[in-house]
């Protein structure tokens, strides 16, 4: 399924719909308690889309520790490296802060660790042991005062709505890298650009936005920043995984009367 289900479309279903199968990791679109109450379950495609929001995500990673805009669209103008160029920074040693350690989350970590950087994250829960691969639980409040790379990746909901905004920025280390390929409304835009201009974020590598197509005119004009059109699970191999997926949901609820990808929310 795809577009906004809302409160006013579920209750507009009619009664003999049990299950909605949704093609993607986040959910944002779907008013999960409007389905529960209607005993309507809801699954979506994790797993399948960790490796290629991960593969985005140390792109958007990289690109942004090396403030990459200003050489990679001056040298197509015959700039070279472009008006403005500046030296970034080596991801080595630096420590790498996850907020969201879910598979997303852990399969940034991986490939990050292969940069040299050091792993802390912040869940609702800590992770068992086996699942933290030497990553650092720290308070959400430490995560914000102590990464040098803020790696945003956790589900869109009420709860974190906003949740990296001015008060957050304000916590942060001087010349702080923020990286979001999870949902645009996690990050106060309006703050981001505030804290980009001051230069207290030395710059950002975004995949998502809050009223997207639309982006923030103080994002677009800012060229420290590296900016993706929401591409973050746009490879044949991943979308092939989540349609896959989709319909193994779809035979499990016919067949078995249950979800193999149920949303936490409604696992009881």
């Amino acid at each position: 399924m795809t577009g906004p289900f809302d409160k006013e479309l579920v209750t507009a279903l009619p009664k003999s719909v049990k299950y909605i199968t949704h093609n993607g990791a986040g959910y944002d679109n779907i008013d999960v308690s409007a389905c529960t109450e209607r005993n309507i379950a809801i699954s979506s495609t994790p797993i399948a889309v960790n490796d290629a929001t991960a593969d985005t995500a140390l792109f958007l990673l990289l690109g942004a520790l090396r403030r990459v805009t200003v050489p990679f669209q001056g040298v197509r103008k015959g700039d070279w490296r472009g008006k403005g160029f500046q030296l970034g920074h080596d991801p080595n040693k630096k420590v790498l802060g996850i907020l969201g350690m879910g598979g997303i989350g852990q399969a940034v970590a991986t490939r990050a660790r292969a940069f040299g950087m050091s792993i802390q994250y912040h869940n609702r829960r800590r992770l068992p042991a086996e699942e933290e691969q030497g990553a650092k639980y720290v308070s959400f409040e430490d995560l914000m005062k102590t990464s040098d790379v803020l790696s945003l990746n956790l589900a869109l909901n009420p709860s974190t709505r906003h949740i990296i905004a001015k008060p957050q920025f304000d916590m942060m280390k001087d010349g702080v890298v923020i990286v979001n390929t999870a949902r645009g409304p996690i990050i106060d835009e309006a703050a981001l650009v505030d804290a980009l201009d001051s230069g207290k974020v030395f710059s950002a590598g975004l995949d998502v936005f809050e009223e997207e197509p639309k982006i923030h005119p103080g994002l677009m004009e800012n060229e420290n920043v590296v900016l993706l059109p929401h591409i973050g699970t746009a490879t044949w191999e991943t979308q092939k995984d989540m349609e896959l997926l989709v319909l193994d949901n779809l035979s499990s609820a016919l067949k078995e009367g249950k979800l193999l990808t149920q949303v936490p929310e409604q696992k009881k």
